[in-house]
């Protein structure tokens, strides 16, 4: 087994891989507290190759990002004198680089979760390393559920590695019954200068500017934190024209991998550089020669709301924990400086720690994980911060309407189809019923997945990209973002053994091809409203009056986000009525009006709430027809039913106060509205008043029952 030569290594961490060592083989769990610089990601894999038993283990590290998977990798090798393959591998998505050989694999989050489906007990491994755990991704929180799951139920010898710089260790230390070990990191010290209030509506402009002073000021490389892409390439395109006395390198997930890989990398004329990243260099890199970081104190992250069905990208500000993170990057090689461009007040009253990202994701993908190991209620299994109860209800409606969940939520065959492909359960839904057009469904899930490639360039139509993609394909000349495009769907051809497809397509079969992924966004033109549509989960959404979709009557929608209650659709692709009868339901309807408290029974062609043809009855609702009837009033119209007092509403405000990371930042009328089923009180359906009931009910009382179960 290689072993590290541990006099070449000057790293902090040195000092406690013997107390690392043994506690791992006395512990079932055991936390790592290292700072930023202590080498933990590179140096703990390799000195604890010792525990394996036999030579089937080995050991799985998990890694927030794709970047980082590769690189610790490469790095390890190199450590032990070998190339990337041999003892040290990575898996990320659609590339692998392991052997018989490889006793460390250096995993992204998602991959993990996979190998479990395959493999639920983990035979063959011994310990699995949980890195950077601070960033509380939503991979990370469910992979540490399922493996605590497999170690409780079926492997007590599996063994559980916490690491991170910034974790709330007391926490996750009292919840797993872990031991802690900490390790200094910052081999030396940062100077922080608060450069005073950030104006968002000119950050490219302060933050060239502040960059323009450093290398005045300044000596190294500089490692500026933007929010996004957009920002990072504004701020680029200034300092450019500034003719900046400097090689400028962007850093985002989107990047093609050699440029991201050139921007970690030292310069190879020794030039001085300004790297311009997102949070994607806030941990596990180490950037080459940055002695500088100027942080703007923003970050984007992607909120979904169950209400609307919709994701939508905020600019938020960062954590005080972000902030240590990002900072500790000027100090890894050498004394570096820290320009945060907000004040000394403002860092005080910032959180502690970041939001996990598990309270505000898509939990469609981990409720059908949890269906596929027969898992019905998620409190079974160990959570840091649980998953939100009003998501979890909309994760599983989505997947019964996508027909993986039966409705008493068990998997089905199709379901159990779905849990296998590496996408989300929409695109997943798509690719399994299109059997009869696989090829086509193949480029239009690796286009969704992949950022527009002709953002404002074209109208919403995606048939135009798909046309595209196939014309370029064709003629051997796919540009940069194409290029990744067909990536994902060489990828999807082969685990199906199917070969590409070049000919023209039909836009109305694209149309189709989206009902099976967005069942919810089917939409029918709202009469007199030019370029509005009535979507199938009941929201309005509007397109541009000059898009050539405008004047189409029905679409299938599959990128837009909510503005003023209303969507904005991006995306989208026309559908033939004709193609729709599949999708119509001819069902037996029980309706509440609730401003005039009266039922009503109809029998409706509908293709979700689009009702197509509507035949009144005169059947007497039963009881449990009523039921369901007002609890999707309340769902739809919570705010006009429910009665937020004030007495809810300060409790509202108290829960954020008492913990700002936690689900109670979600709590909300709209919360209540969604999770009706779960409190709404036996027998109102009975009541003369069904209004005045509901509004005399002590909201703040259901949601302390919430809290309690």
């Amino acid at each position: 087994m290689p072993k590290l030569d541990l006099s070449q290594i000057n790293l902090p961490i040195v000092e406690i891989l013997p107390e690392v060592v043994q506690k791992i083989k006395e512990e079932q769990n055991l936390i790592l507290n290292a700072e930023a610089g202590a080498g933990k990601s590179t140096i703990i894999p390799i000195a604890l190759l010792e525990i394996l038993q036999n030579e089937k283990q080995k050991i799985i590290m998990l890694e927030p990002r794709r970047l980082a998977a590769k690189s610790i990798a490469q790095r390890m090798a190199q450590l032990i004198g070998e190339e990337v393959g041999k003892t040290i591998g990575y898996r990320i998505r659609f590339e692998t680089r392991i052997s018989d050989q490889t006793k460390i694999e250096v995993v992204t989050e998602g991959i993990l979760n996979k190998m479990m489906d395959s493999d639920p007990e983990l035979k063959d491994v011994a310990l699995i390393i949980f890195d950077e755990f601070h960033e509380r991704s939503i991979h990370a929180d469910v992979a540490l559920a399922l493996a605590r799951y497999t170690q409780q139920n079926s492997r007590p010898d599996l063994k559980l590695l916490i690491m991170s710089a910034t974790l709330d260790q007391a926490l996750l230390a009292k919840a797993l019954n872990a031991k802690v070990v900490a390790s200094k990191g910052r081999q030396f010290p940062v100077n922080i200068d608060y450069a005073g209030n950030l104006d968002q509506r000119l950050l490219a402009e302060l933050t060239a500017e502040q960059v323009k002073k450093a290398l005045k000021d300044d000596e190294g490389d500089i490692l500026v934190f933007l929010p996004g892409q957009g920002e990072i390439l504004a701020v680029q395109d200034l300092l450019r024209k500034s003719k900046a006395k400097a090689e400028i390198y962007p850093l985002y997930g989107q990047l093609a991998w050699h440029k991201q890989w050139a921007a970690i990398q030292p310069h190879p004329q020794g030039k001085r550089k300004i790297v311009l990243a997102t949070s994607i260099a806030e941990t596990s890199l180490t950037i080459e020669g940055i002695k500088v970081v100027i942080d703007t104190g923003l970050k984007k992250n992607s909120i979904f709301d169950p209400n609307t069905a919709l994701n939508s990208l905020k600019t938020q500000s960062i954590s005080q924990d972000e902030a240590t993170q990002r900072a500790g990057r000027a100090g890894r090689l050498a004394p570096g400086k820290c320009y945060r461009m907000w004040t000394k007040e403002d860092q005080n009253i910032k959180p502690s720690h970041r939001l996990a990202e598990i309270l505000f994701a898509d939990l469609a993908n981990l409720k059908l994980d949890l269906a596929a190991r027969n898992i019905h209620q998620s409190n079974r299994l160990f959570w840091l911060t649980p998953p939100p109860l009003d998501k979890l209800i909309y994760a599983e409606n989505l997947l019964i309407q996508l027909e993986a969940l039966n409705e008493d939520k068990s998997i089905t065959e199709i379901g159990k189809q779905m849990h296998q492909l590496p996408c989300h359960p929409r695109l997943a839904h798509m690719l399994v019923k299109s059997t009869e057009n696989l090829s086509l469904a193949i480029d239009l899930a690796s286009l969704l997945e992949e950022k527009d490639p002709l953002y404002k360039k074209a109208g919403a139509d995606i048939s135009e990209r798909i046309q595209l993609l196939r014309t370029l394909r064709k003629e051997k000349r796919l540009g940069r973002n194409f290029q990744k495009i067909e990536k994902i769907a060489q990828s999807y051809r082969s685990l199906f053994k199917i070969e590409e497809e070049n000919q023209e397509i039909d836009p109305y079969a694209i149309g189709f091809l989206l009902a099976m992924a967005y069942p919810d966004r089917i939409a029918s033109a709202k009469r007199g409203n030019n370029a509005q549509f009535q979507l199938s989960n009941g929201s309005i959404a509007a397109i541009g009056h000059k898009d050539e979709l405008a004047d189409e009557s029905w679409l299938t929608v599959a990128n837009m986000d909510a503005r003023g209650g209303m969507g904005k659709i991006f995306l989208a692709a026309p559908l033939n009525p004709k193609d729709l009868m599949p999708l119509v339901k001819n069902k037996r309807n029980v309706t509440w009006d609730f401003d005039e408290d009266e039922f009503a029974v109809s029998q409706d062609l509908s293709i979700g709430n689009i009702t197509l043809k509507r035949e009144e009855l005169e059947d007497e609702p039963s009881l449990e027809d009523k039921r369901a009837a007002i609890i999707k009033a309340i769902q739809l119209h919570y705010d006009e039913i429910l009665n937020a007092d004030d007495e809810f509403l300060n409790y509202i405000e108290e829960l954020k106060e008492q913990k700002e990371d936690s689900e109670y930042a979600n709590f909300n009328l709209a919360y209540l509205g969604i999770t009706a089923e779960k409190w709404l009180p036996e027998g109102i359906e009975n009541e003369v008043d069904i209004v005045k009931s509901l509004q005399k009910i002590s909201l703040t009382s259901i949601l302390k029952e919430l809290l309690r179960d």
